[in-house]
């Protein structure tokens, strides 16, 4: 005897949103996610049960699910609340500097040639200031924990020092494929705080770190700005624990954050939707002679649009995509758009450009992604709309009558 497929129905279908890094680009799926409140009169908190995404989209994800602190069953934030935020921090966390990169080049040389100790506090490596980003973000969240989002919320960052394996992954894995691992070097980290309340509830170890040390590991984009170093308290045999981390997006996209963090998450035949907004497809193709044209300085130069950066950045994604966007299947949606186009309307695909005028484009670049795809946003709208109707519904309790159908299905499958 045999059931019909039915597994995946009887599982409420778990929604994943995930914004996408790029510094200022962050605004456009800040523009994207305020016309979806606009159009559906939710809250994304409301809709969503995943907020996943690195850098720039983990300010993103941790604001929209931080906790009102007068209605602590609400968020504090809505969608446009994030807009004003990159529009009035902009220049603050990128002040104009036209001499940035000439620092960072000297720097580099400093190091390769003369090797003037006091000369280090002069050229600051080229970074911008940290301090700048860290007040927007304190301001942004104040004293929460990565443990007080609303919905399940997934930071990942890249810790370079290597000195603490991420999720106790070594000694929770003692099989003889891992011990081929190295255990010395960087490692991907992330840090979940998951409130699915499924099977899966019990691997919940949501470390105890501040929102703002999550995120401004994050968002340390190399060559914007140095590594941040922060403590996380894990609830397992290693305690405490230091970190020196560096951008999320090193590693992280939406085919990495579903086989490396979520599917682990869901039961077995659970659904997963994931809804992705980009900052722009900014990985363009280059000839091999400019490739070999470039030098070992040219490939990381901001004049040549940063080559082999954008290649880590994109590679990861490429190589999974295939099996990514088939295992999804129709239960993936994608908004987003190549930010290449030299037109003058297009936005800069530096990720720093603050101005006034780079602003109004990059709302006007979101604006024309959603025009692009307004019956997908329309369905993606209903989809969200009724995911958040049956967060609101009273659970359902199984009568005997199911029960017992249910279980002689299973005991007829089993054979």
């Amino acid at each position: 005897m045999t059931a019909p497929n039915t597994q995946n129905d009887t599982k409420e279908p778990v929604i994943a949103l995930f914004n996408y890094g790029g510094g200022l680009r962050g605004l456009i799926p800040a523009h994207i996610m305020t016309r979806i409140e606009k159009k559906t009169g939710h809250r994304m908190s409301e809709m969503v049960d995943i907020f996943c995404g690195p850098s720039t989209g983990a300010i993103l994800n941790a604001a929209m699910t931080l906790p009102h602190p007068d209605h602590p069953d609400r968020c504090k934030y809505h969608a446009r609340h994030l807009v004003r935020f990159y529009e009035r921090e902009a220049q603050n966390i990128f002040p104009r500097d036209r001499f940035r990169e000439l620092r960072g080049l000297l720097h580099d040389f400093n190091n390769r040639m003369t090797k003037f100790s006091q000369l280090e506090s002069v050229f600051k490596h080229g970074h911008y200031n940290p301090n700048n980003l860290g007040t927007a973000l304190k301001a942004l969240y104040g004293d929460a924990r990565l443990s007080d989002s609303l919905k399940s919320l997934v930071i990942p960052f890249y810790s370079i020092n290597g000195a603490n394996t991420p999720d106790g992954f070594y000694t929770a894995n003692p099989t003889n494929g891992m011990r081929h691992y190295a255990q010395e070097g960087g490692h991907a980290v992330w840090l979940r705080n998951m409130r699915l309340n499924n099977g899966q509830h019990r691997l919940n170890n949501t470390p105890n770190v501040s929102l703002y040390d999550a995120v401004m590991a994050s968002c340390a984009a190399p060559t914007y700005f140095p590594c941040h170093h922060f403590p996380i308290e894990w609830n397992d045999e290693r305690g405490v624990k230091e970190y020196a981390g560096i951008d999320g997006n090193i590693f992280d996209n939406p085919g990495v954050s579903y086989y490396g963090s979520l599917r682990k998450q869901l039961d077995p035949h659970q659904k997963l939707v994931m809804i992705g907004l980009g900052t722009g497809h900014a990985n363009r193709s280059i000839t091999k002679d400019k490739w070999n044209k470039y030098g070992s300085l040219g490939v990381v130069d901001p004049v040549n649009d940063l080559p082999l950066i954008n290649i880590f950045f994109h590679a990861s994604e490429s190589a999974l995509s295939h099996s990514f966007v088939t295992e999804l299947g129709d239960d993936l949606y994608m908004f987003n758009k190549t930010i290449l186009d030299r037109s003058p309307d297009t936005p800069n695909i530096e990720i720093d450009d603050g101005s006034p005028e780079n602003l109004r484009k990059l709302r006007d670049f979101a604006e024309s992604i959603m025009e692009e795809n307004e019956s997908q946003l329309d369905h993606v709208c209903d989809i969200l709309v009724r995911n958040c109707d049956r967060k609101k519904q009273p659970p359902q309790t199984e009568t005997k009558k199911e029960n017992w159908v249910r279980r002689l299905f299973t005991l007829g499958k089993k054979d």
